[in-house]
């Protein structure tokens, strides 16, 4: 067989020779989207490569996003690893402490930065020797023209520097095993971790998640672009959308859930994707309001676990069915995917959705295996829970230059995940929690994921976190914290009673505290570690509750 380095250069090279045709998109706030096609898209990339080469990039040195969803961003996706440097997403909605030390540790060399976030890095900015050039974006809609106000003598603007490159007449070879991209965990504990991303590991990434048996990308798609670009390469999606040739629609600046309805509903949207908390609130304004999101085939869902009601909900009142998906930022990061097996298709429903609540068997290229606390192996008999180790072409082997992160690896080159899961015979993942999360009372375990999931089946709840509280006798209790759907009022009583047969006396929270709002992460995932925070000192009312 031919040597083939399996690089991100012969995905761009297909897209700009077949798919010159099709569209990509951004959502511009104020303004009609702005469109343009692949083929002008492989132009202005080439352009960019150029700028890139002008400004002295050279091949592995670290370039930085600090952006929103767009097509701009699209471009620096494919001009900045393809000539030969590693694309570095920031999380914009990190504290300015966590991205100080991410660019830091990094060694970014250049900061692409939207107009509109240069207010966030310039609090920090004295503090990032590395960084030389800061490119800004503009927000405005136009392609060409544009013009992003430069905020220093060191910075310039992105559409004069495009209009003004001479575009690369070719790409440099590379290596399959040359690094791509990075990303950093928004760690709960110590300093955010690195993650390097090979041209290999994502080349396969992206077959894999074209594949029918995972999300099946296909030309025909039109895919809404919801989830950050700066978290784990927005689940890979623009890279495989690229590949195949689908039309891209952008969210742009801070989508709310009125501007997803709005996009799906105009663009004809065939697929899309994005945590939990963000189709809560699509759904209620969908019902209320009336939107038309029938054109698409499959939501993809990840980040946290998709209540059971969540899904039935968009099956029955939109036609639209979810695809559970679980992976992490070390993974590019796909894991599992929830599919039907063929003979499962004339299970009764409510069958079928104990299927989709759980997120799915392994990809392709994914090994898994869950093992208890000695280290031994357990069966996968949808009982045995452990915790899920993973290994594959594109799952991290060893964090960016973090030698304190080993025994996130085991002897046997597995990689520890922090998940709490059950495997079923079918193969099928149940993710049980996080290890911090587990709550274990008076020697029994009890899934937060589990109790939050029945709890917001309940009609008149928008969403629930429930965490682990001391308590005198059983060390720790679990606690419910609720928050109503608009309009409605609930009392605690009402949650207890609801849940009372479908919990044993020992897993049922010893009480409800109704919130205004559960905190949420930079990536729109319950964000526990604040409600641990702020109910440390919490005391059980009655202490002989479950006794």
């Amino acid at each position: 067989m031919m040597s083939y380095p399996l690089t991100l250069t012969h995905f761009f090279e297909r897209s700009r020779r077949l798919f010159a045709r099709k569209t990509i998109a951004t959502r511009v706030p104020g303004g009609p989207l702005f469109r343009y096609t692949y083929g002008e898209f492989a132009e202005r990339t080439m352009r960019l490569a150029g700028a890139l080469a002008a400004l002295g990039v050279r091949r592995g040195d670290r370039v930085a996003t600090f952006g929103w969803n767009s097509h701009r961003h699209l471009e620096l996706y494919w001009a900045v690893p393809l000539s030969g440097a590693i694309l570095h997403t920031l999380n914009i909605r990190l504290s300015a402490h966590d991205l100080t030390y991410i660019i830091n540790h990094a060694g970014d060399s250049i900061i692409f930065a939207d107009a509109s976030l240069l207010p966030l890095l310039a609090a920090f900015r004295d503090a990032l020797p590395t960084v030389r050039r800061i490119v800004v974006m503009p927000d405005g809609a136009g392609a060409v023209g544009s013009s992003g106000a430069a905020a220093s003598v060191e910075d310039v603007a992105y559409e004069a520097l495009v209009a003004g490159a001479e575009p690369v007449s070719g790409w440099p070879e590379l290596r399959e095993t040359d690094a791509a991209g990075m990303c950093y965990t928004s760690g709960t504990t110590g300093h955010p971790k690195g993650v390097v991303y090979t041209h290999r590991a994502m080349f396969l990434h992206c077959l894999a998640e074209a594949m029918a048996d995972q999300f099946g990308i296909s030309e025909d798609d039109r895919i809404l672009h919801i989830v950050p670009m700066f978290h784990a390469n927005s689940w890979c999606l623009p890279f495989t959308a690229v590949m195949v040739g689908a039309d891209q629609v952008f969210a742009g600046p801070n989508p709310q859930p009125r501007d997803i309805c709005q996009l799906i509903q105009a663009e004809k949207v065939t697929f899309t994707g994005a945590v939990p908390t963000v189709w809560i609130a699509v759904k209620e304004l969908c019902e209320k309001e009336g939107f038309d999101i029938s054109s698409l085939r499959t939501i993809a869902i990840g980040g946290s676990a998709a209540p059971k009601s969540l899904q039935q909900a968009y099956a029955k009142n939109f036609g639209v069915q979810m695809s559970h998906a679980w992976g992490m930022t070390e993974m590019t990061p796909l894991g599992t995917v929830t599919r039907l097996k063929s003979y499962m298709g004339d299970w009764p429903e409510e069958k079928k959705y104990d299927v989709f609540a759980r997120v799915g068997y392994p990809s392709v290229g994914v090994d898994a295996r869950i093992v208890d606390d000695s280290g031994k192996e357990l069966a996968w008999d949808g009982v045995g829970m452990g915790e899920l180790q993973v290994r594959g072409p594109w799952v991290v082997a060893s964090y960016y230059d973090n030698a304190e992160s080993a025994d996130r690896f085991t002897a046997d080159g597995w990689f520890r995940t922090g998940d709490v899961a059950t495997i079923d015979a079918e193969g099928y993942v149940q993710i049980t929690d996080r290890t911090k999360d587990l709550i274990k009372s008076g020697g029994e375990w009890v899934s937060s994921v589990d109790v939050e999931n029945m709890i917001m089946a309940h009609p008149k709840v928008l969403e629930a976190a429930v965490i682990a509280v001391p308590h005198p006798k059983w060390v720790e209790r679990p606690l419910a914290c609720v928050v109503p759907k608009p309009g409605c009022v609930i009392e605690p009583a009402e949650i207890i009673d609801f849940l009372r047969s479908k919990l044993a006396r020992w897993a049922l929270p010893d009480e409800i505290e109704i919130i205004d709002a559960v905190p949420k992460t930079s990536v729109g995932k319950f964000d526990k570690k604040v409600l641990r925070e702020r109910y440390k000192n919490w005391k059980p009312r009655d202490a002989t509750a479950n006794a």
